[in-house]
C-alpha cells in the first residue's frame, strides 16, 4: 500500500514511465509462457493480437520515452555546468 502511496505522490522518486513499461513487459512475457504452456498441452490459446500489439507499444513507448527524457536531462546537465563554469571564470 504504501508503494502505491509513493508511486501516486507527486514528490516520488519513482519513473512512472518505467514501471508501466515493465508491467507491460511482464504481461507480454506471462502471455508467452501461457502459450507454451497451453501449446505444450496440446491446446490453442487465444490471445487478440491487438492485445498483443498494444502491450508491445506500451513497452516500446514507455522505455522509448524514458530513454529520450535520460538522454535530453544528461544534456541539459551537461550544459548548465558548463554554463556554470564559465560563469566562474568570468566572475
Amino acid at each position: 500500500m504504501k508503494f502505491l502511496r509513493e508511486l501516486f505522490s507527486d514528490d516520488n522518486h519513482i519513473n512512472e514511465k518505467s514501471f508501466v513499461g515493465f508491467m507491460a513487459f511482464i504481461m507480454m512475457v506471462l502471455a508467452l509462457a501461457v502459450d507454451l504452456i497451453t501449446g505444450y498441452m496440446g491446446k490453442e490459446l487465444l490471445i487478440n493480437q491487438f492485445i498483443f500489439d498494444g502491450f508491445m507499444v506500451i513497452v516500446l513507448g514507455a522505455f522509448g520515452i524514458g530513454s529520450v527524457d535520460k538522454f535530453i536531462n544528461s544534456k541539459r546537465e551537461e550544459n548548465e555546468s558548463k554554463s556554470e563554469s564559465k560563469d566562474e571564470e568570468l566572475g
